[in-house]
């Protein structure tokens, strides 16, 4: 169904959006459009006037934006030397200019924020210590982008002074910025660069020779204000007039229409129509449409000109505006118009394409000769990206837009993901013990400190009850990327531990990602195969030692931590960022702060006193208690965005009389208020006021927050992690209801599923009021029931809702959301999830008919009509494209439509471990209809033509940990053994020598998918499957030949650390399998020959306890860098280890290891049956260290 606020709201004026029930009514409505048509004017937009600004405004914010990649290296000194020039005519001290520095290649890097300094002499010192950056490629787009969304923002810790309003006011402080380039972008810099000017912000671009003189002057806010020398040093010659411009810069948003004399007798008119798979029945309708309204108009080069467009991820012209001058040309195009296709519908994206595409002179519009522009647009869905922005800019223009929908949409889009419950954990105030991790800075700012950062761990550790099995400890150093340097279950007394801990090396390397750190730890670290007994309600506490500002996002992974009952203390030095680490902390009052690391010991028993009363805090964290109606927690969360300005008199006296009605104490009522737009900000919190007349006297004195996009689900998230807490005032944890009034009045431009599910887990009742500006389904989707969404047409209308709130809320109960009970799964369910994802590349051109055909009748055979089973397509090359999702269509007739309308994707290279990884996070999900949460079993068919060009290891790990049954096809030009790794079993992998016979394994394909059962748990707890890589197995070459061919080619894997345990563990559980074609159930020796060039980092005995349990006889070939002891402990019999100085010298000891392996036997172990042995034969596994030790010596391995 089309979203009839999103419609109005794109169009010029609401009436100007017309419904029909399906586009084949269309017809009805062509006479009442036709007739708007006729008499549209070009309304008053006219472009920006010129605004009189002195020669020496009040002030202006400049951000030098520097290539700092490898091409510019030995020119950096003459940027900075510029930089400081520039900064020295400016007017820093009395606070009327603010400077920002960042530097860019492949990714920015901020040096300094505009507010940052405020003082000329910080600046000038900051720059003249700026050192190169350095790296490739160039990516200047990504990098304004950058500006954009976090240097150019009025939020707190960038300091931009623009005025947020939709044209320039007196308060508005010019935005300026000055950009070095010496190259070629590698990226595309239109977009980002538009974004920016619309902003306001005036770009000045200077580049060298070796710049591409177009692509700097599109960059600029006017193509003189791109200047040019031949080398960097020349610089000085371009200072003035670049100071010039910069003095006299103006505020310069758009709308850029001219006023001029409107000419009502031509137009020129865009259709832009719906083309994504939710149209694909309506379509021909909406042809006919546009090729009937042609008709009526006056076509040719002087009078009516028309444009064709279809969008859906994006957008394709059909034909531009002088395309076509006669009438006849452009109802033969129309007419031969098809259906494109595709998901999501992005609208957004879309009308901004024509804003900078298509209503333009180079197109064919006439917008500056002051002929009207008009839009058609006819959209079968609601948008899946933001309309406002965009609308607008198009309405700025002058643009009259018209806007048709009907009461078809996109289901996908539409769905929403169901609440999953999740148990409650009842755990007492002093656990029995804990699971701590320690997440160490070993960027290169922390070189010097490190040694104190790991003191002070050892004296941590010294505290705690580890040899009793109480509490358990993990390592983690990170710098760019994580490091384990052990896990919380690789060792079980402390000595052992301090012993690492001493050993420990500083890992070094830039930038600081604390985002992906916290992230690699929620997905690596706190996990029950990683020895973390979070599951078991043991608390999970983790240390972080910080020694500078994250270069990425810190928020979504700290609060995805949190959300698991993870309490994070952080630790930081001078160089930190405060607010960051705060915030990164699961209390503010959690994050402590020396001025130097080596200051550690002042804070530590500070911090062992916080995590001795550590306590689990487990999603839901509401416990079962007795509900206690007599008192209320009460958050009102307003709506604060510039959308509101006029309606938030009423939003403030709804409150106060909401509160005049509450029986307001510290024992009794409790009452928040909360204000968001793009962030929130709390304005009081629930323990800030103890009566209600504090209250009312701060509700009546709020002011306006302003400020865009609205961000409602990051609002909600703020709310969970900060407001309902006990440090807040919150007092859900004693049974008192808790209860969230949300005022909302337009759309969120975030998600708002997972933080409203979030606070209902927690217990939260969850009340949404909206005006007609809203979106009533996702209020309800907040709600905690749709009848708990409330509506009003304006906000001044919210006293006729007051009696109705007061009513439901004085009968608010908490209500208990268990966690997920264990499902159990019959060996043939009621249904499967399908996806197929097939190779797109163009290996398979030719082969694609066949993969088609082969999906056709694989579907044949399932059951969709009566929804069991679900059917999911998605074809990828060098990154994945959904043809449809899982619950796109509801039968078996709508998907082999789709099916038989495939086209070849194309591309190169194949990147089969993105299209996992992406199939992960975007496919198998409720919100695309996967049903894996209920039990479903989840099925995903790979047909792969090639070897695939990344790694595909963890993705595939990733699916089979989420219960993915995963099955694998591939031609003669597969790598066999990779599609092994993939599927879920070895045997899981079949072979055809081309596509075209695959009706050949059709059947035994069948047969498995019909068997398959969910596994949604990985399959061996103590797998690090991480960590192992196979070549291939005992199964997938038949041939001395082929063997030796693989051999060869083998490349380097590389890594740190050495983790020998879990490899020794993973060959157990993945390699000395029948599936693997392991014959030791008949009686065939197993051998394993390990070549080992370093001390294995986790333990190895039991995983090698567990090998020559199984009967497998262990050879160990080591170097002098080897532990001798280690590796004798891991043979079948010390005297099965062999050492060299140097694995050059294995010719040495390949006599020896051959003599020996001659007479191996199985011996009789407790899992072995007994069995006749055969000497004739053996399999051998070859496990070899591929860690970064060894890199140049693996030559002599092979």
């Amino acid at each position: 169904m089309s979203d009839r606020g999103e419609l109005q709201t794109i169009s010029h004026d609401p009436s100007n959006a017309l419904f029909v029930s399906e586009f084949t009514d269309l017809p009805t409505v062509q006479e009442q459009l036709s007739s708007v048509m006729g008499r549209v004017l070009v309304r008053a937009t006219p472009m920006t006037p010129t605004v009189t600004v002195e020669r020496k405004p009040a002030g202006k914010d400049v951000v030098f934006l520097l290539d700092g990649s490898e091409d510019t290296r030995s020119a950096f000194r003459a940027m900075r030397d510029f930089v400081q020039r520039v900064v020295e005519t400016l007017s820093v001290d009395d606070n009327k200019d603010r400077v920002s520095v960042v530097q860019y290649s492949r990714d920015p890097a901020v040096q300094f924020y505009l507010n940052t300094y405020t003082t000329k002499g910080e600046i000038l010192d900051t720059v003249r210590g700026l050192s190169h950056k350095g790296g490739r490629p160039l990516n200047t787009g990504a990098a304004l982008q950058y500006l954009r969304d976090n240097v150019f923002t009025a939020l707190p810790e960038a300091g931009a002074r623009r005025a947020f309003h939709r044209f320039w006011r007196k308060e508005g402080v010019p935005q300026v910025l000055v950009l070095l380039s010496g190259g070629r972008s590698f990226d595309r810099v239109n977009e980002p660069a538009s974004a920016l000017k619309q902003m306001g912000v005036q770009i000045f671009a200077i580049g060298s020779r070796k710049s591409d003189r177009g692509e700097l002057q599109t960059l600029s806010h006017d193509p003189s204000n791109a200047l040019f020398v031949s080398e960097f040093t020349d610089l000085p010659t371009v200072e003035q007039q670049l100071q010039s411009s910069v003095e006299a810069v103006v505020t310069d948003v758009t709308p850029e229409s001219p006023t001029v004399p409107v000419d009502t007798v031509k137009k020129d008119i865009v259709f832009l129509l719906d083309g994504s798979d939710g149209t694909r029945r309506g379509f021909p309708a909406m042809r006919d449409f546009v090729e009937r309204a042609v008709e009526k108009l006056n076509v040719g080069q002087n009078k009516d000109r028309v444009s064709v467009v279809q969008y859906s991820r994006d957008a394709e012209v059909n034909f531009y505006l002088n395309t076509y001058a006669t009438k006849e040309d452009i109802v033969d195009s129309v007419r031969g118009l098809k259906h494109r296709g595709g998901t999501p519908l992005n609208t957004g994206a879309a009308l901004q394409y024509l804003r900078d595409n298509v209503f333009t002179a180079s197109a064919g519009s006439r917008r500056q000769e002051g002929v009207p522009q008009v839009l058609v647009l006819l959209s079968g869905g609601r948008s899946f990206d933001r309309v406002n922005e965009p609308a607008s800019a198009l309405k700025q223009m002058g643009v009259q837009i018209f806007a048709i929908g009907s009461r078809m949409s996109d289901r996908g889009e539409l769905q929403t993901y169901p609440m999953t419950p999740v148990m409650l954990y009842l755990l007492e105030r002093k656990p029995a013990g804990k699971d701590v991790v320690f997440l160490l800075d070993g960027s290169e700012d922390t070189r010097s400190a490190f040694r104190a950062m790991r003191d002070f761990v050892q004296r941590v550790v010294e505290t705690l009850s580890v040899d009793d099995n109480k509490d358990r400890v993990s390592v983690v150093q990170y710098s760019r990327d994580p490091a384990v340097q052990f896990y919380l279950n690789t060792y079980t007394t402390k000595g052992e531990i301090l012993d690492t801990v001493r050993r420990l090396s500083h890992k070094g390397g830039r930038p600081l990602n604390t985002g992906a750190a916290l992230q690699y730890l929620r997905d690596n670290v706190f996990t029950a195969s990683a020895g973390s007994r979070r599951k078991e309600g043991v608390p999970q506490v983790l240390v972080l030692l910080s020694g500078g500002r994250s270069f990425d996002r810190v928020n979504e992974p700290a609060s995805a931590l949190k959300q698991m009952g993870v309490q994070i203390f952080a630790i930081g030095s001078r160089r930190s960022d405060r607010g960051e680490l705060q915030t990164l902390s699961h209390d503010p009052s959690n994050a402590l702060f020396v001025s130097e690391f080596t200051d550690l010991p002042t804070v530590e028993q500070q911090l062992q006193s916080s995590v001795e009363a550590v306590v689990t805090d487990v999603t839901p964290e509401s416990p079962t208690v007795p509900v206690d109606t007599v008192k209320k927690d009460i958050v009102f969360l307003l709506d604060g965005s510039d959308g509101t300005r006029r309606g938030f008199p009423a939003m403030r006296d709804f409150v106060e009389r909401a509160v005049e009605k509450l029986n307001v104490g510290q024992n009794k009522d409790r009452v928040s208020v909360v204000q968001y737009s793009r962030d929130a900000e709390v304005n009081f919190y629930l323990n800030t006021y103890a009566t209600k007349e504090d209250i009312v006297d701060s509700v009546r004195g709020l002011k306006h927050r302003g400020g865009t996009p609205l961000n409602t689900g990051a609002a909600l998230q703020y709310l969970r992690d900060n407001v309902f807490t006990a440090s807040a005032g919150s007092r859900r944890q004693e049974g008192v209801p808790q209860v969230l009034v949300l005022l909302s009045g337009g759309r969120s431009f975030d998600r708002v599923n997972e933080p409203a599910s979030a606070l209902k887990q927690m217990g939260v009742q969850i009340f949404a009021i909206g005006s007609r500006m809203s979106d009533r389904g996702e209020l309800q989707t907040i709600s905690h029931d749709p009848s708990n969404a409330l509506f009003v047409s304006e906000f001044t209308d919210l006293p006729t809702v007051q009696e109705q709130l007061s009513s439901v809320m004085g009968r608010v109960l908490v209500r208990a959301t268990p966690m997920t009970p264990t499902v159990t799964v019959e060996r043939k369910p009621a249904g499967k999830d399908v996806v197929f994802l097939l190779d797109g590349s163009e290996d398979t051109r030719s082969a694609f008919r066949a993969m088609r055909d082969f999906v056709q009748r694989v579907v044949e055979t399932l059951s969709v009509d009566d929804n069991k089973d679900r059917v999911s397509v998605v074809q990828y090359s060098r990154d994945p494209a959904v043809q449809f999702y899982l619950n796109t269509y509801t039968t078996k007739g709508e998907i082999l439509d789709t099916v038989r309308g495939l086209s070849h994707k194309g591309g190169r290279p194949l990147n089969t471990g993105a299209a996992l990884q992406y199939l992960r996070d975007n496919v198998f999900t409720a919100s695309a209809g996967s049903r894996r949460k209920e039990g479903v079993p989840q099925v995903l068919v790979l047909l792969s033509g090639g070897r695939s060009f990344d790694r595909v290891n963890e993705p595939a790990s990733a699916l089979k940990q989420m219960g993915v049954q995963i099955f694998a096809i591939g031609s003669r030009r597969s790598d066999r053994g990779e599609l092994q790794t993939i599927s879920h079993d070895p045997s899981n992998a079949l072979f055809v020598s081309e596509f075209t016979d695959l009706p050949t394994v059709e059947q035994q394909l069948q047969s498995s998918v019909e068997a398959v059962v969910t596994d949604v748990t990985p399959e061996s707890p103590n797998c690090t499957c991480r960590d192992a890589e196979v070549n291939f197995y005992l199964n997938t070459y038949a041939t001395k030949e082929d063997i030796v061919d693989s051999v060869r080619g083998l490349k380097h894997r590389g890594g740190t650390p050495l983790n020998t345990g879990a490899a020794l563990q993973y060959l157990r559980d993945n390699v000395f399998t029948a599936s693997a074609g392991s014959r030791r159930q008949e009686g065939v020796p197993q051998v394993l020959v390990l070549l080992s060039g370093g001390r294995s980092f986790d333990r190895v005995n039991e995983p090698a306890s567990a090998l020559k349990q199984m009967g497998v006889q262990i050879f160990a070939i080591g170097s002098r860098m080897s532990d001798r002891g280690e590796l004798q402990t891991i043979s079948h019999d010390p005297s099965n280890a062999l050492f060299v100085s140097e694995f050059t010298d294995l010719p040495t000891v390949q006599e020896q290891l051959s003599s020996v392996m001659g007479r191996v036997l199985v011996r009789a172990t407790p899992m072995t049956p007994t069995v006749t042995v055969d000497t004739v034969k053996k399999d051998i596994v070859f496990l070899l260290d591929g860690s970064d030790g060894h890199k140049e010596r693996l030559p002599c391995h092979a």
